[in-house]
């Protein structure tokens, strides 16, 4: 989880993730958005799959990048329950009850 909190961090990231909450995009598209340079680009996106923030697919010679929603949600459940904002979730087996 540390490594979602690490990528989370950085502005910039947070910014590429709130452009793929509406949609995926293609690297070419996402970096249009920032005067950044490619290697420095390339980190971010590195950065954001290694923490399973981000999936990419490649089409051909694009790279098409989509939220992974679900790391997200849990990594702010995780956070929100460790300060005492939520009561505790409850585990698969009581969600499968319910």
């Amino acid at each position: 989880m540390s490594e979602v909190y690490k990528a989370l961090a950085h502005p910039t990231r947070r910014a590429i993730l709130r452009m793929l909450r509406e949609h995926e995009m293609s690297a070419g598209d996402i970096a249009a958005q920032f005067d950044l340079s490619k290697p420095t680009l390339t980190g971010h996106f590195n950065t954001l799959r290694d923490a399973g923030l981000v999936e990419v697919q490649r089409q051909g010679t694009t790279l098409i990048y989509r939220l992974n929603a679900s790391v997200l949600e849990e990594a702010l459940l995780d956070l929100m329950e460790g300060f005492g904002f939520l009561a505790t979730r409850p585990s698969p087996t009581q969600k499968a009850k319910a």
